[in-house]
């Protein structure tokens, strides 16, 4: 099932096109890293699946059912928590009563009320902190809250805008093992940061905005591919590597081989002829190899390299 759908999103605010014909849509269950710099628009998309903020122009659905233009907001927004920037706090509330409070608005039963705000409080790791005060709860405890809050009216959907901002290394490691926990409970979500390191290890699809503009969509092994394409192997041999290099710039599956110090760096095309093509060309020609490693592509390099070509998007198969 498609959770979300996004068509030609746009945000303009007076002069400033904040998301330009944004298009793209999530499967139930994926973990989207939702990827940009500063400023590229993320906020103001989640914002628009939110139901906060209405687009100028295009269309959102959630889980089928339309959400702009002239959605039914009421119907779609108990299928999402969100979890914005900056969220508040409440001075004198200790932590059962903050999400016993939240309970309420959220019109849970009485009866169900009290054992829902326990069962997320052992699910976000908060039980034995439920009598601390909120203001007292350090930044990661604090943003572990605000997920707490979100899963009370158990969402499909949960977009959190920048949650690992401002967290230490451990609470990040926290935070990630609960997104993945999340995850495998079937809830689909999308997080945004503008550092893609902090997700690339527990997401399943990156999207990544510049501009507003979608630039990529796939998964972070695609993402490589796009910036490198095809395989790359460093490899050595023993002896007579201007003979090995002639060999192997020679071959049908070799796109490029460059000489680095100590090395040859062998790029290999499509289709990929096998992780041992190399090796048995080498080897049948007589070469005795001291090295023989595929390379892989630095995810942030990547990143950084597909912003600066400001590529256009690709969509998930």
């Amino acid at each position: 099932m498609v959770m979300v759908e996004a068509i030609n999103l746009t945000k303009i605010y007076g002069d400033v096109c904040a998301v330009d014909n944004l298009s793209f849509h999530l499967e139930q269950g994926t973990l989207c890293g939702f990827i940009g710099p500063n400023g590229a628009g993320k906020t103001t998309t989640i914002r628009m699946l939110a139901t906060l903020v209405p687009p100028t122009r295009g269309s959102v659905h959630i889980r089928g059912q339309r959400l702009w233009p002239y959605g039914n907001r009421s119907q779609i927004a108990p299928l999402i928590g969100y979890v914005p920037d900056r969220f508040g706090v409440y001075e004198n509330m200790r932590v059962w009563e903050y999400l016993e409070f939240f309970g309420l608005a959220y019109n849970l039963h009485p009866d169900q009320r009290a054992q829902t705000t326990e069962d997320v409080m052992a699910l976000t790791d908060l039980f034995s902190l439920k009598n601390q005060f909120v203001l007292s709860l350090s930044r990661g405890q604090q943003q572990r809250l605000a997920v707490a809050r979100v899963l009370l009216h158990n969402p499909d959907l949960l977009l959190l805008d920048e949650p690992a901002s401002g967290l230490d290394p451990q609470a990040r490691i926290e935070l990630r093992a609960l997104l993945s926990e999340l995850q495998s409970m079937g809830k689909t979500i999308l997080i945004s940061s503008h550092i893609l390191t902090e997700l690339a290890t527990i997401c399943d699809t990156v999207c990544i905005i510049q501009s507003g503009r979608l630039v990529f969509l796939g998964t972070p092994d695609g993402l490589q591919q796009k910036v490198s394409p095809g395989h790359v192997y460093r490899v050595a041999v023993a002896s007579k590597a201007d003979q090995a290099v002639s060999l192997l710039t020679g071959s049908k599956h070799v796109q490029e081989v460059v000489r680095e110090t100590g090395y040859l760096r062998v790029r290999l095309g499509s289709p990929f002829p096998g992780e041992g093509y190399l090796s048995a060309v080498l080897q049948k020609a007589g070469f005795h190899l001291t090295l023989y490693q595929p390379e892989e592509t630095n995810l942030e390099d990547a990143y950084m390299k597909l912003l600066s070509e400001g590529g256009e998007g690709e969509s998930k198969g």
